[in-house]
C-alpha cells in the first residue's frame, strides 16, 4: 500500500511554480533521488562528516576566491599591494582573505580526515573502486589548486617556494627543461608565470574540481554509501523496497551535518578572528614580504599540507629519485582497491595486522609532516627515510597481510554499539 501511494505521489505533478519547473527540469527528482529518497546506512559515526565539510569548504573557496579576484592584481608589480589594498583598504577584505587563506588548510584536513576514514572502513573496495578514484583525483587537483594559488599573493616565500617546487620538474630525464620552462613561461618565475598560475587556479581548476564533486556524489549515490560495519544495506531490503538498515537522508542527515557543520563554523570562525595565521601554519612570516629574486628566505619549506611528500623528497639524496617517490607517495593511492585483499571491509573486523599497519602508516603520516616543517638536520634526514620506509610499506605489504590477515565475522546488519 505505502510502495503504491509513493508511486501515485511520484506520477503525479507538484502544483504551481515546482509542477511548471519539474515539467521543464528535473528538479523533484533530483532532490527525491539525492537527498530525500536516498538511502543512507542507520550507523553513520562521527567520521562521516567530513564529506560533507568538505563540501561546505569548496563552496566556501569559490565565494571568498570571488570577492578576493575583484580587487586583486595579477601582475608582478602589482600583485603583493594588491593583496595589501584588499586587507588594508576593501570593507571586510582582511576577513575574506583569512576565510580564504584558511578554508585552504581547512579543506586539506577534512580531506585528509575524509580519506582516513575510507582507510578505517574500506570505502575504496567493491564495488566503489570507481567512487575511489573520482576522490583521489579531487585530491590531485585539489593539491594543483593550492599550489598555484600559493605564488598569487607574490610574497616572498610564494616566490621562492614556486620556484623550488617547479624546479623539481626539470629533473625529468629528456624533457624536463622543456616542461620547466613550459610550466613557468619563463626562465624563471615571473610575471607570465603570475598570470599562468591566476588562470589556472581561478578558472580551470575549479572547474575541474566542481566537475569531479559531481561526478563523485553520483557515484556514491550510485553504489551506496558505506558505513562502520562495511555491510551493502542494499542486499536486505523491506516491503517497501527500501533497505531495512538505511533512513532517508534528508531530513535524518541533513540535520546531522548540520551539527557538524555548527561545531566546524565555531572553529573555523576562531581561527579566522584569533589567529589566522596559526603561528607561520597557514600563513608564513616571510610571505608578509614582498617577492624579492635577490633574498632567499632562511628556510624555504612548503606549507604543512605539503610537508609530507616534501620531506620524502628531501630523504632521498638523489633528485630524480626523490621526485619520483614524491609523486609515488600520492599516486600509490590509487591502486588501493586492488592492493587490498581482505575479505572484509572494515577495521571492526579486521584482524590486527591490517590495524597495526595502518597505525604505524598514519604515525609516518604525521612525522613526516613534522619533518618536513622543519630545517634538515642529518637526524631528521636519517628519520625522514625511516618513516618514508614505513609509508610505502603499508602499502607494498598490503596484498600480503590483508590476505593472511585474521579476521572477524561480519554481522548480517549493521550494529550501532562502540567500537
Amino acid at each position: 500500500m505505502s510502495s503504491a501511494s509513493s508511486d501515485v505521489s511520484k506520477a503525479t505533478p507538484a502544483p504551481g511554480l515546482l509542477g511548471w519547473i519539474d515539467a521543464r527540469f528535473p528538479l523533484s527528482k533530483m532532490m527525491r533521488e539525492h537527498v530525500t529518497e536516498y538511502y543512507a546506512p542507520k550507523n553513520f559515526n562521527f567520521w562521516y562528516y567530513f564529506g560533507s565539510l568538505a563540501l561546505v569548504v569548496l563552496v566556501l573557496q569559490i565565494i571568498t576566491g570571488i570577492f578576493l579576484t575583484m580587487n586583486y592584481k595579477p601582475a608582478a608589480a602589482d600583485a603583493f599591494a594588491s593583496v595589501e589594498y584588499i586587507m588594508r583598504d576593501v570593507d571586510w577584505g582582511w576577513l575574506i582573505r583569512y576565510m580564504h587563506s584558511t578554508g585552504a588548510s581547512a579543506f586539506f584536513i577534512v580531506v585528509y580526515l575524509h580519506m582516513f576514514r575510507a582507510l578505517m572502513y574500506g570505502s575504496y573496495k567493491n564495488p566503489r573502486e570507481l567512487l575511489w578514484i573520482f576522490g583521489m583525483l579531487i585530491y590531485l587537483v585539489l593539491m594543483a589548486e593550492a599550489f598555484f594559488g600559493y605564488l598569487l599573493p607574490w610574497g616572498n616565500m610564494s616566490y621562492w617556494g614556486a620556484q623550488v617546487i617547479t624546479s623539481l620538474f626539470g629533473a625529468i630525464p629528456y624533457v624536463g627543461n622543456a616542461l620547466l620552462e613550459w610550466i613557468r613561461g619563463d626562465y624563471y618565475i615571473s610575471d607570465i608565470t603570475l598570470n599562468r598560475f591566476f588562470a589556472l587556479h581561478v578558472i580551470a581548476l575549479p572547474l575541474a574540481l566542481v566537475f569531479l564533486v559531481i561526478a563523485h556524489i553520483l557515484a556514491l549515490h550510485e553504489v551506496g554509501s558505506n558505513n562502520p560495519d562495511g555491510i551493502e544495506i542494499k542486499k536486505l531490503k523491506g516491503a517497501d523496497g527500501h533497505p531495512v538498515d538505511g533512513i532517508p537522508f534528508h531530513p535524518y542527515y541533513t540535520a546531522k551535518d548540520f551539527m557538524g557543520f555548527v561545531v566546524f563554523a565555531m572553529i573555523f570562525a576562531a581561527i579566522v578572528f584569533l589567529a589566522p595565521t596559526m603561528n607561520d601554519l597557514f600563513l608564513e612570516k616571510a610571505n608578509f614580504d614582498p617577492a624579492n629574486r635577490l633574498q632567499t628566505p632562511s628556510e624555504i619549506a612548503p606549507v604543512w599540507y605539503f610537508t609530507p611528500y616534501y620531506a620524502i623528497l628531501r630523504a632521498i639524496p638523489n633528485k630524480l629519485l626523490g621526485v619520483a617517490s614524491m609523486g609515488a607517495a600520492v599516486v600509490i593511492f590509487f591502486f588501493l582497491p586492488w592492493l587490498d585483499r581482505g575479505k572484509v571491509k572494515s577495521i571492526r573486523y579486521r584482524g590486527w595486522l591490517y590495524k597495526f599497519f595502518l597505525t604505524i602508516f598514519v604515525i609516518s603520516f604525521i612525522a613526516l609532516g613534522y619533518v618536513g616543517m622543519n630545517k634538515p638536520t642529518p637526524t631528521l634526514n636519517r628519520a625522514a627515510l625511516v618513516f618514508t620506509l614505513i609509508y610505502f610499506a603499508f602499502f607494498f605489504f598490503m596484498p600480503w597481510y590483508t590476505k593472511f590477515d585474521k579476521t572477524k565475522p561480519v554481522p548480517d546488519r549493521v550494529t550501532f554499539h562502540a567500537h
